[in-house]
């Protein structure tokens, strides 16, 4: 990735404007000097060229010595604060943080982004982005255009999960799902299972196509049919109805409250998880799940790690250090639980 693009000054506005650098800072102040009266156009010439080229004042008295405010900005595409501890994004900003602490940066909530469309957007006419010295993204799905410009821009920022390229490389720090869930489907396949179904999307977010890839790999290499069951507009029980008449053994389930839901409808109707059918979580909860007595068998996501070392890639990019490593997929954690068994007739 290019080096961090130059922060705009006054300087550079007044001279795209054809005025003194002194106009510019009263313009910026929202006053005129006592003596000079500003002439409107003059006023909407210099905002206008604010607003394209993202210039913001320097906070607290310029940069310091060192070129940079150490101050980390974390933009979130959904409401994540304030975050309740059993909430999906609590540990990634717990991680978040807690390296930011560690390495001596304050943190910039950019709260501010209007919503378009019914996502928010980093970039709009008073954005705040360049106040910090680079960015933390937080997010199911980015916008692929904003992503695009990040990179072109060369504005330092780092994706907590991982994107696909845009324009060139994203920055990112994710879970490796596809080796995460290819080693939960081999766990059912080890113990007999041979009509497996994914249920979720398995499409669109990247943490989805990832978590699909997987499923399709393990699949793929035991010769297996790839069934899909999509979960959009369809009741737990449309699901079971859909996983009984397929006799599928075992539910792939891509969302964690799916699974549970699944599960319910299943005992209700006085089948056996996991002996009638084995159910298998592919993460943590990203939505609240109902109270159930049990353990899923699946995955964690390494969710505060994948928080601290975002901090950590996006402060090496910003002091551009060839030792940084832009992108990174972390492990995640198995969880035995107590919802895989063996199928119970042998397929």
């Amino acid at each position: 990735m290019t080096g961090a693009r130059r922060r705009v000054t006054q300087h550079d506005i007044a001279r795209m404007t054809g005025v003194s650098q002194a106009t510019v800072s009263l313009v910026l102040n929202g006053r005129d000097d006592g003596s000079v009266r500003i002439a409107p156009e003059t006023r909407e010439r210099v905002l206008h060229a604010i607003r394209t080229t993202g210039y913001v004042a320097d906070p607290v008295a310029r940069r310091l010595a060192a070129r940079h405010n150490r101050i980390l900005g974390v933009f979130t595409y959904e409401p994540v604060f304030p975050a309740g501890t059993g909430d999906f994004y609590h540990p990634f900003l717990v991680g978040i943080e807690q390296c930011a602490e560690q390495l001596g940066c304050d943190l910039l909530l950019l709260t501010s982004a209007p919503v378009a469309d019914g996502h928010r957007r980093i970039f709009h006419d008073d954005n705040r982005l360049r106040l910090a010295d680079g960015c933390v993204l937080l997010g199911r799905s980015l916008d692929p255009d904003e992503l695009a410009r990040l990179v072109a821009e060369g504005q330092p920022f780092v994706s907590v999960g991982r994107r696909d390229d845009a324009g060139g490389p994203v920055p990112y720090v994710g879970a490796d799902y596809p080796a995460a869930t290819a080693a939960v489907v081999r766990r059912a396949l080890e113990l007999g299972h041979t009509r497996l179904a994914y249920l979720g999307q398995g499409t669109g977010p990247e943490s989805h196509a990832d978590r699909m890839s997987g499923y399709r790999t393990a699949l793929d290499s035991a010769d297996l049919r790839v069934r899909h069951e999509p979960t959009a507009d369809r009741s737990p029980a449309e699901l079971l109805d859909a996983l009984l008449e397929a006799r599928v053994t075992a539910a792939v389930v891509e969302e964690y409250a799916d699974g549970v839901a699944i599960a319910q409808v299943a005992r209700e109707r006085g089948l056996d998880v996991p002996g009638d059918l084995s159910v298998l979580a592919l993460g943590d909860p990203t939505r609240p799940a109902a109270a159930t007595d049990l353990d899923l068998t699946g995955f964690r996501i390494p969710r505060r790690d994948m928080g601290w070392q975002a901090v950590e890639v996006l402060t090496g990019l910003i002091e551009e250090s060839p030792e940084v490593v832009p992108q990174r997929l972390l492990p995640c954690q198995p969880v035995d639980g107590a919802t895989l068994a063996p199928p119970a007739t042998p397929e």
